[in-house]
């Protein structure tokens, strides 16, 4: 891709050795100059493995290993220091089962080199052009109820504010303190736009299609979203700081 910036993009994994080796060969002939980090969470089917045996011949490839499964939130916050302990331009973050194309965070590198003036691009299933493919109709509404209660609690501006796929600008990310990121879990994303936001960083939403995963099975569940439920209540009433 011409005129990309130097760009980390940041993969937690948990049991993906299914999908991880097909993004990793798909990334980089899309992004030859990137650096990927994946942050293994411990997987016992050799995720982790396979990223130590392919980083001896593939320097594009590091890898953090992690004793267990310490949670999406905090394996995906470490990268997002990562990227700027180590002058990253711009910090991309998504899933590795292909729930996120990677032809489409061309997308939302573009959106942000086209104007400084934004800090965060978003891939977005809930604008004009975006969608789901594969998921059942109760995860359709509670996935729509989440966004809609963050972005009414949080007073956020971007309507899909759940998802994972994104690229965040080294300014953003230097403009909050990611250590008092308090969410270790999936609702980091609803707490890192509202941290984003409350110091004036502007988002930038881009239409994606959002496939379920094929390979692998998915880590979420109904107590996971109403872990986020309440977070979002405590960040909206002013109870996180």
């Amino acid at each position: 891709m011409e005129d990309c910036p130097n760009i980390l993009i940041v993969v937690a994994t948990y049991n993906e050795i299914e999908n991880l080796p097909p993004l990793f060969e798909r990334l980089t002939s899309l992004l030859p100059q990137s650096k990927i980090l994946v942050i293994d969470d411990g997987s016992p089917d050799g995720t982790g493995r396979w990223c130590d045996e392919t980083r001896r011949t593939c320097p594009q490839l590091e890898v953090i290993h992690r004793s267990g499964k310490l949670g999406l939130g905090s394996a995906t916050l470490l990268g997002l220091q990562y990227g700027l302990d180590h002058e990253f331009e711009l910090v991309a973050t998504m899933d590795a089962d292909f729930s996120h194309d990677p032809e489409s965070l061309l997308d939302l590198i573009k959106r942000l080199n086209e104007n400084a003036n934004f800090g965060v691009a978003i891939g977005s299933r809930y604008i004009k052009g975006g969608r789901i493919e594969g998921w059942p109709m109760f995860r359709r509404i509670v996935s729509r109820t989440v966004n809609a209660y963050a972005r009414l609690m949080l007073r956020v501006p971007s309507k899909d504010n759940s998802g994972a796929f994104r690229v965040y600008r080294r300014s953003a990310l230097k403009s909050i303190d990611l250590s008092t990121v308090r969410s270790q879990g999936y609702g980091y994303l609803e707490e890192v736009l509202w941290r984003l936001r409350k110091v004036g960083v502007r988002f930038v939403e881009c239409p994606i299609v959002f496939k379920d995963r094929e390979r692998g099975s998915s880590k979420t569940d109904l107590k996971t979203g109403f872990a986020v439920f309440w977070q979002i209540t405590q960040m909206g009433l002013g109870w996180w700081k």
